[in-house]
């Protein structure tokens, strides 16, 4: 994928995001890819959409950029510039969060590693002033 990234890419957009809406700040899609065994789901953001700060209790989370440029950060370290072809690690029990920059729509693909008690939980919203502070 190249800057002119739009949403669109190899796995579809899916619809907007309502069942997680009130966990983003902005519009997100989603398309689940799968569901049985391991949970695969295809996010997109619009520009300047981000999720709020979370944690993956059990088994953690990996992120497959397919395009865009966006974030990843984890609490205390700094943010992470993402671009198509980045894979993120997400540790279960580490408070991060991720979404697109501000002139650029963002996809990834959410993997959750399985687990057993696996579950999310969302916590603030990453506030205007810490994510505007991101080039």
């Amino acid at each position: 994928m190249n800057t002119t990234f739009q949403g669109d890419g190899i796995f579809p957009k899916g619809p907007e995001n309502k069942s997680y809406a009130q966990y983003f700040t902005g519009t997100s899609y989603l398309e689940i890819l799968s569901a049985e065994g391991v949970v695969i789901g295809n996010v997109t953001f619009e520009p300047g959409c981000r999720n709020f700060w979370h944690i993956h209790r059990k088994g953690g989370q990996v992120l497959l950029v397919t395009g865009g440029r966006g974030w990843y950060q984890e609490e205390g370290k700094p943010a992470q510039e993402l671009r198509a072809g980045d894979v993120v690690n997400i540790p279960p029990d580490t408070k991060h969060w991720h979404g697109a920059a501000r002139d650029s729509w963002f996809a990834h693909l959410a993997v959750e590693v399985p687990a057993e008690g696996r579950s999310n939980e969302w916590l603030e919203p990453v506030s205007d002033e810490e994510y505007n502070a991101l080039s």
